[in-house]
């Protein structure tokens, strides 16, 4: 019998100690293999003869990563009911996916235990970076069996990456040079990079990963790119210009540079990671349901979210968020300095376009103020602006109801109507489904990340958002209402049906007839 010692037995017999590592040597051959394997068929692909390039038949030669890869040829073939035992156009559809770059298969998903797959460690909430391992999502040929996060880089702008490497104008091979790329100012870290319930919706550590991690980048030849970056700049906005005029603003040449109000600011620029345990928690629901619902309606896009139940971390494609800090970015995180926030959703008619149908950018332009005179009082300013067109259910479904913050479709059914503050959600709902989809839940993971431990003057009158900070121990000492002189006319029946709904105000709350009573302007009403 073997021994039950660690080592070998006296008889000569072998331990579980050496059958697990005799184990973990296949392993790791096995998982060589399968790079080299990789390497070769890449290599083939790019050298083999663009008029007959034989394709592997996979009932016959199945790869290393089997029963996921399959014939970019095939799926061709089937959807255009061609033959898929037609020899010349199997070469034809190889010929055209050699010309685009491509190698002769698709890798559809992958498991846990296959051979070769070898993700690189990921430990969410570690407080120290090398412990946490970077976010790794590439499906480049070097990293691929290596990644522990599903989807892709830039958000909902990987669609544009994926276009540009089909029409060849940008070399599937290509890596950043990060040359003096680094931050432009420090930030952190703070404990709550380390607090895994804290944040959930960002990589605490995405704006370092080309310095924290150059070995694995240099020597191992992983593909780990950022997903936050920051950088110094000045704004300028012709409303800032008139606050100088008015007085609102004083030139002081640090914050303020101007006469034309010109402002200096430093900008933090933020993709979303998610870290889909502390999602699903912070939304009260099942994991596994999150992941089932992010597969589903997304069209089965990321089926990894089904079949990788190891990997926790998810790069959705959606838009990110973009702080704009005003004074030293340093007291953003100090308890003795004041600090004046402002919480902004995209709203594109209005913010760029001028629309008067809300509140957005006169709220934009009064946060950005208040911001400014904070941070030159000696505090901080910090205007954060996410990208949730329409409550987040996007421009067209905005325009059909003509809310400022939920669609086309919402609009048109507004003013088609008689365009009343009473009725202002229910034509949301009748559309969407839904009044409301930016679910501030996620929302405060920027403020942990920025240190931010309390507020002092929140600009913005939203429930949502206040609930959302406050329940993640962030205190608010004081909120602010935009003034009652900055709102446009028409957008008094957005901004009553807020407030009656439970917006922040320290004004008049309207009874529900007196509500009925306020209407928008019709398309064809150039008085009002």
């Amino acid at each position: 019998m073997a021994s039950s010692g660690s080592g070998s037995g006296a008889d000569g017999g072998v331990s579980m100690a050496d059958v697990l590592q005799a184990l973990k040597a296949i392993q790791e051959n096995q998982n060589r293999l399968a790079t080299e394997v990789q390497t070769v068929s890449s290599r083939l692909d790019t050298l083999a003869p663009t008029s007959q390039s034989p394709i592997p038949d996979s009932k016959r030669s199945p790869s290393l990563l089997a029963g996921i890869s399959t014939s970019p040829v095939q799926t061709s073939l089937a959807a255009t009911e061609t033959d898929p035992d037609s020899p010349v156009a199997v070469t034809k559809e190889a010929t055209q996916a050699q010309k685009s770059g491509f190698t002769s298969r698709i890798i559809l998903t992958t498991y846990p235990k296959q051979i070769g797959i070898n993700p690189i460690p990921l430990r969410w909430g570690a407080p120290d970076p090398s412990d946490r391992g970077p976010v790794v999502v590439s499906r480049s040929s070097s990293t691929i069996r290596r990644r522990n996060a599903i989807g892709a880089h830039g958000g909902s702008y990987s669609i544009y990456f994926a276009l540009a490497l089909a029409s060849k104008q940008l070399n599937a091979n290509h890596r950043p040079d990060f040359t003096n790329t680094e931050p432009a100012v420090n930030i952190g870290p703070f404990p709550s990079w380390g607090d895994k319930k804290k944040i959930v919706a960002m990589d605490p550590w995405g704006h370092l990963p080309a310095w924290l991690f150059s070995d694995l980048i240099e020597k191992e030849n992983v593909d780990i790119r950022p997903t936050i970056a920051v950088t110094k700049a000045h704004m300028k906005l012709p409303e800032l210009e008139e606050s100088v005029r008015s007085g609102r603003l004083v030139p002081d040449g640090k914050v303020c540079l101007n006469e034309t109000g010109e402002l200096a600011v430093t900008k933090f620029a933020v993709e979303p990671v998610w870290y889909l345990p502390g999602v699903a928690e912070r939304f009260g629901i099942d994991e596994g349901v999150l992941r089932r619902s992010l597969f589903e309606h997304t069209g089965g896009s990321y089926p990894e979210l089904i079949t990788r139940g190891d990997i926790k971390v998810f790069l959705p494609p959606i838009g990110g968020l973009t702080v704009y800090c005003f004074g030293d970015p340093a007291k953003m995180s100090d308890d003795k300095s004041r600090l004046a926030l402002r919480i902004h959703d995209e709203c594109n008619g209005s913010d760029v376009f001028g629309s008067d149908i809300c509140t957005c950018r006169p709220y934009l332009i009064f946060g950005i103020e208040e911001a400014v005179k904070e941070a030159q009082n000696g505090g901080s300013g910090v205007v954060i602006y996410f990208r949730k067109e329409g409550r987040a259910l996007g421009e067209v479904t905005k325009v059909c109801h003509n809310l400022p913050l939920t669609s086309y479709m919402v609009y048109n059914a507004r003013k088609r109507g008689e365009d009343r503050a009473s009725e202002y959600f229910k034509r949301t709902e009748n559309i969407a489904g839904v009044k409301d989809m930016r679910f501030q839940a996620l929302m405060p993971d920027i403020l942990h990340w920025l240190g931010i431990k309390k507020i002092d003057r929140m600009l913005s009158m939203s429930n949502m958002k206040y609930d959302a900070i406050v329940g993640q121990g962030i205190p608010i000492h004081e909120r602010v209402e935009l003034p009652e002189d900055l709102m446009p006319a028409d957008s008094r029946v957005e901004i009553d049906a807020k407030i009656t709904a439970g917006y922040f105000t320290t004004g008049h709350r309207m009874t529900a007839d007196e509500l009925e009573a306020v209407r928008g302007r019709g398309w064809e009403d150039i008085d009002h």
